[in-house]
């Protein structure tokens, strides 16, 4: 088996396995809403991601999309361009060389991120989000071991693209 197949394998079945597992200990441990306070930048919190992106400017599209779409089209259109997506990342990966390892790795991520919450979405309609980082004023969207597999993802992939690594 190539290496980008063993990458592939490992980060889904342990990327995965970690964000279902800690989404799951704050749904069963934490009431929706609640907050527990770690540092004075970090708390644990329990909110429901129902927009699907909390980013400009994809945020307003989903709150436009939200608010003027019915909510079982809303549902189906998460799912659908989520799994859109995952192919597109998807085909990006296969067609790598084998020993591209470090781009595999960021689609793997990307790909682990995305079915974390593509999961969410299919099992509760919602994602759900647990992580908070403020810095004084400054608060960043709570987010989840996904998004957290997914940025890491991208950023790799810039890295490898500005290094100019062919492949």
């Amino acid at each position: 088996m190539s290496r980008k197949f063993t990458i592939l394998f490992i980060v889904l079945g342990l990327g995965l396995a970690l964000d279902l597992m800690t989404k799951i200990m704050v749904l069963r441990l934490m009431p929706l809403g609640s907050q527990i306070p770690f540092t004075s930048f970090f708390n644990l919190v329990h909110v429901h991601n129902v927009t699907g992106a909390q980013i400009p400017p994809l945020d307003l599209f989903y709150k436009w999309v939200q608010d003027h779409l019915p909510a079982a089209f809303i549902r189906w259109f998460f799912i659908i361009t989520t799994s859109l997506a995952l192919g597109g990342v998807g085909y990006l990966w296969w067609r790598l060389p084998p020993d591209c390892w470090q781009a595999a790795l960021g689609y793997s991520l990307i790909m682990a991120g995305g079915l974390g919450n593509l999961a969410d979405r299919v099992r509760l309609n919602v994602v759900v989000d647990f992580l908070d980082f403020y810095w004084g004023s400054y608060h960043w969207p709570a987010f989840n071991v996904a998004d957290s597999m997914l940025c890491i993802g991208v950023g790799l992939l810039l890295w490898v693209i500005l290094r100019g690594e062919r492949w």
